[in-house]
């Protein structure tokens, strides 16, 4: 829940291009603007929405356009998670090669350790806490978050 309500925030405050510019997952350096896309911007409202169907189909025909893009992966990857009956190994596909793309993008790092959770494996959730815990000098919002989730996993387990 916390995720859509950042998206809705930022959102807010930045056109979904500027969103996506900004790194809004979390991304390294993605100071660059990016020109105005209309279905990246009807993907960014299908997400905020939480229309997974939609902004999965979206996310992937801008995948197919931006192969080499970080931040596509990882909203790609996203939307899978979220949609009902999410394919695990195509979402761990995503966040990886999101990772690949740009090893220091946060939110690819917070959501791949939250995909960790999803098929109960603490230890990598726990490894990618770690290195958000390097990325982020003070701490951050992906890193709070990933902690959070964690505890909050591991006292349900309890």
């Amino acid at each position: 829940m916390k995720t859509p309500i950042r998206l809705i925030l930022s959102c807010a405050l930045l056109s979904p291009g500027a969103l996506l510019a900004a790194g809004g997952g979390g991304g390294g350096a993605a100071s660059d603007a990016r020109p105005s896309d209309p279905v990246v911007e009807s993907a960014t409202l299908a997400t905020q929405r939480e229309d997974w169907a939609r902004a999965q189909g979206l996310w992937k025909d801008v995948l197919a356009r931006n192969p080499n893009d970080a931040e596509y992966h990882n909203m790609f990857a996203y939307s899978l998670r979220k949609g009902p009956n999410p394919d695990m190994s195509l979402v761990f596909k995503h966040y990886n090669e999101a990772l690949r793309l740009d090893p220091k993008h946060r939110g690819a790092n917070e959501y791949l350790g939250e995909a960790y959770l999803m098929v109960n494996n603490v230890p990598k959730a726990k490894e990618q806490l770690g290195v958000l815990d390097k990325l982020c000098f003070f701490p951050c919002k992906e890193y709070s978050d990933l902690k959070k989730s964690i505890a909050e996993y591991e006292a349900k387990a309890k």
